[in-house]
């Protein structure tokens, strides 16, 4: 007989760190371009031209170039717009949001002495929102072939020979009890989405508890949150020819999602499962640490270049996941009720998971820019990162499985950046493009990014405004889940970000 789990509030904490998985590491190693006004309307192309706050990610070396000690911040407005299609079924959803997305300043000593060819040196703080999570996402469909109650099944057998979790497990055991592969049988199985095969003599074979048909699907995702960077950088001059520098990075991550996953089948049989609504509540938070090395040399009056190197960024991480099933169907119970019946499996148990580390891919860039005296200057950056060198880490070594795809599936990418100035009087006119390749080696699970943007600015004297919007678009089919049921939506992601950035000249 099947057992109902008590509904009594609490929180769990477990040592079983299986339930990180691919997209959880991409969400980390990936980096929306944010900043100040000008570095966004110049497409981030400031690797080798600094004098910009947000340079100082690029090119450490950057912070040196600033003539004057200046302070400022940016206000930063986020449109976000995902546009689904699954199985030709189309819905669009979209979130705004609105943040301090950028605050710092730079301070600048120089040697006027002559007797050291060191003649200059920077020190600088920033901090910038480096991710916004805040997002939303609704697809909705028929799938001829596929039900949800596969994912179920593929944990409660993951082998269809051998056979997986054993029958008493799945009526005796407590979900806090078990680890996280055998809590998705679990649930699978007190929500009679999954049924023991009668004739299997070891009770360890199960089958889905689905009468067929064509199954109507919708998935609802919320997410909100950020990842922040705090940069302490320091920067030298010599002979105000060459300059060379170092950022160190603490970053803080803050994330919360919460998806529901609704099917319902048209077959008209009195028997089995006819529908299910799957919710999974997860917070993930944390904190890390990576480093930059930058040097820019003055080729000439009007070229530059650069190259920098930024560090794996080292997290430490907690998640939080709390999961309900809901489902209901025909024959239920012991002995079976041939009306239509209801069940939950709601434990309103939080299970939280033993901290781990996560170490995001480094990247090189190497820059180079032309500067037309007083008028403007055009700028391009290229760095080139390799998503496969992700890695999960814990005390119990449970994510071999996770780190081995990630190398067989995950590539080095490619991102090219491009911006121009020209200034009109005390006006600057800008633009700027990016192009991103996807870190996946199909191209389709996330595709290549495209951005284009502009600004434009206003210098004051000691004051700056500057104004910038940018456009971003990237396609992908994210898989609802990672094993078992792997169907997925194409979704068209648009990014419309406006920001507005004032400096102050100290």
């Amino acid at each position: 007989m099947k057992k109902y789990i008590l509904a009594i509030s609490a929180i769990i904490s477990i040592n079983y760190a299986n339930a990180q998985e691919i997209p959880d590491a991409i969400r980390l190693a990936q980096e929306n371009l944010n900043g100040t006004a000008r570095f966004r309307a110049m497409g981030g192309a400031f690797g080798a031209l600094g004098g910009d706050l947000s340079a100082i990610n690029v090119n450490p070396a950057g912070s040196v170039v600033f003539a004057n000690n200046q302070a400022g911040g940016t206000l930063s407005s986020l449109n976000t717009k995902n546009n689904a299609d699954y199985f030709g079924s189309k819905t669009s959803q979209s979130e705004n949001a609105f943040d301090l997305n950028q605050a710092g300043a730079v301070f600048i000593f120089e040697d006027r002495s002559g007797k050291s060819d060191w003649n200059k040196f920077s020190f600088a703080l920033n901090y910038e929102n480096t991710n916004n999570y805040d997002n939303s996402l609704f697809t909705k469909g028929t799938n001829p072939n596929n039900s949800v109650a596969n994912y179920f099944l593929s944990y409660a057998n993951p082998s269809a020979t051998q056979g997986g979790i054993f029958l008493d497990v799945l009526e005796n055991a407590y979900y806090d009890e078990l680890n996280y592969a055998d809590q998705q049988a679990f649930l699978g199985y007190q929500g009679y989405v999954i049924n023991p095969l009668t004739n299997d003599v070891n009770n360890t074979s199960y089958l889905i508890n689905n009468p067929g048909g064509n199954y109507y699907q919708q998935n609802s995702i919320v997410a909100t949150g950020f990842n922040g960077k705090l940069t302490f950088n320091g920067a030298a001059s010599y002979k105000d020819k060459i300059f060379i520098g170092l950022s160190l990075n603490s970053h803080f991550t803050d994330y919360v999602q919460s998806s529901r996953f609704y099917e319902s089948n048209n077959n008209s049989s009195t028997n089995g499962l006819r529908n299910l609504t799957f919710g999974n509540d997860l917070y993930t938070y944390g904190t890390g640490f990576s480093f930059n090395l930058g040097i820019i040399g003055k080729i000439n009056k009007e070229i530059r270049a650069g190259l920098s190197y930024e560090s794996p960024t080292w997290y430490r991480l907690n998640d939080e996941l709390l999961q309900t099933l809901s489902s209901t169907g025909y024959n239920y119970g012991t002995p079976a009720n041939p009306n239509l019946s209801n069940t939950t499996v709601d434990s309103n148990i939080t299970i939280i998971y033993d901290p781990y580390k996560l170490r995001t891919p480094s990247k090189f860039t190497g820059s180079f820019a032309y500067i037309f005296g007083k008028k403007g200057l055009i700028s391009i950056d290229y760095s080139i990162k390799d998503y496969s060198n992700t890695k999960f880490r814990d005390p119990h070594g449970d994510f071999a499985r996770v780190n081995n795809r990630m190398n067989d599936i995950l590539d080095t990418t490619g991102e090219i950046r491009i911006g121009a100035e020209y200034r009109i009087k005390q006006f600057s006119l800008r633009a700027g493009h990016r192009s991103e390749e996807s870190p996946y080696k199909n191209n389709w699970t996330i595709g290549n990014l495209k951005s284009y943007s502009g600004g434009l600015g206003y210098n004051f004297g000691d004051t700056k405004l500057d104004l910038s919007y940018t456009y971003a678009k990237r396609n992908s089919n994210p898989s609802f889940f990672e094993q078992g049921f792997t169907d997925a939506a194409r979704i068209n992601n648009i990014n419309n970000n406006v920001s507005l950035t004032l400096l102050f000249e100290l």
